[in-house]
Order: structure tokens, then C-alpha cells, then sequence
């Protein structure tokens, strides 16, 4: 016998999950999704089904891609340039990038960034995969195109750490125009590509 207040409560908890998605905000669209559970839920069903089937993470980089095409275009591209690497948050955050227009360099996505609210540290983060990466590719400048909010700057110092040990490489930080507290993803492509031609070395 299905129990009906275990059930909803793991929905809202699946809910509370995302990003942006409060408690409260988790129950209305549980409650919504109830009331409309012959269009609103089947059709999310249905969404969530073809995403989980036809839909991944780029293994190399992290951006979204399919199953045929992993590693993704991006990767694979050869009009690429090898030799700088831009580390952001999320796969979103690629895509923002690439419509602006103004990198041609390679990505890589840590699917994350620390916080200690959402208990997500270091090991969470694609760290071990962007090092292994930087001992294997001809990469001579990392550009960290994180957010401006606290846990982003954490994660960007933890990173500039790590890379210490990699003398040669310089380490770079977009500038100019993210106002602070904001993420990539609220910025204008005007905006996005005067604070990556405006990047500054990370000391």
C-alpha cells in the first residue's frame, strides 16, 4: 500500500533539490503538479523520460550533449584552441558563453561549486577530472568564469590552489561588468564579452 504522505514528501524533497527551489516553492509545484496530473504531470513525466534516454554530460567537458556525441562538438571541434580552458559552474553557463560569441577556447564544467548550505565540497566538484585534464592537454591559460557570489569566489580560490603546481600556466578571472552576487547566465552577451577580453590574472 502506497503511502500517500511519504510519496508527497519525497516529492517535494526531489523538488527542493534544484537549484533556486525553496521548501515552500517545492510545495506549491508539488501541489500543482497533483491538480494537473492527467497534463501538467504526465506531460513532465514524459520530458523527464526522453531527457534521462536522450540526454547526457559531455564526459570531457560537462556540457549537455547526447549519448552518439560523447564527448560532445565542443570537444571534438578542431576550430577550437587548445590552449585555453574556461572553468564554469554549469553546462548552462557554456551555453551562454558560446552566444555571446567571444571564446574559442576548450570548457570545462565542475557541475557544482563548494557550499557548505548544500553540503557540497571539493569531492563533489569535477576537480580530479579538470587536473587530469591540465596534465594531459596543452592548456596555457585557465580562465575561471565562475559566478560573483561568495561560495563561487571559495570555489575559484580553492582552484587558483590547485594550480599553483603548474608554474607555466597562467590563471585568469572574467572582469569587468559581472556586477557582484550575479551569475553568467543574467549577464547580456555585450556584457559577458567585455569581462572575458577583460580577464584578469588570479594572483
Amino acid at each position: 500500500m502506497i503511502n500517500a504522505d511519504g510519496c508527497f514528501e519525497h516529492m517535494v524533497d526531489c523538488l527542493n533539490r534544484l537549484p533556486g527551489i525553496g521548501i515552500r516553492t517545492a510545495e506549491r509545484m508539488a501541489y500543482r503538479l497533483l491538480a494537473q496530473s492527467d497534463t501538467l504531470m504526465r506531460d513532465l513525466r514524459e520530458a523527464l523520460d526522453r531527457a534521462a534516454a536522450g540526454l547526457r554530460c559531455c564526459e570531457q567537458c560537462g556540457a549537455v550533449t547526447t549519448p552518439d556525441q560523447n564527448p560532445c562538438r565542443l570537444c571534438v571541434s578542431p576550430e577550437r584552441d587548445d590552449h585555453i580552458l574556461c572553468v564554469v559552474e554549469s553546462p548552462e553557463d557554456i551555453l551562454v558563453l558560446e552566444r555571446c560569441g567571444s571564446f574559442r577556447g576548450r570548457y570545462h564544467a565542475l557541475l557544482g561549486k563548494l557550499s557548505a548550505h548544500q553540503g557540497d565540497g571539493p569531492a563533489d566538484l569535477r576537480l580530479d577530472r579538470l587536473m587530469r585534464r591540465l596534465e594531459h592537454e596543452p592548456v596555457a591559460e585557465v580562465v575561471l568564469a565562475l559566478n560573483t557570489d561568495v561560495e563561487s569566489d571559495a570555489t575559484a580560490a580553492l582552484i587558483a590552489e590547485r594550480l599553483r603546481p603548474f608554474k607555466k600556466m597562467k590563471v585568469t578571472r572574467l572582469a569587468h561588468g559581472l556586477p557582484a552576487g550575479s551569475g553568467l547566465v543574467y549577464s547580456d552577451p555585450v556584457t559577458l564579452g567585455r569581462a572575458m577580453a577583460g580577464r584578469q590574472s588570479v594572483d
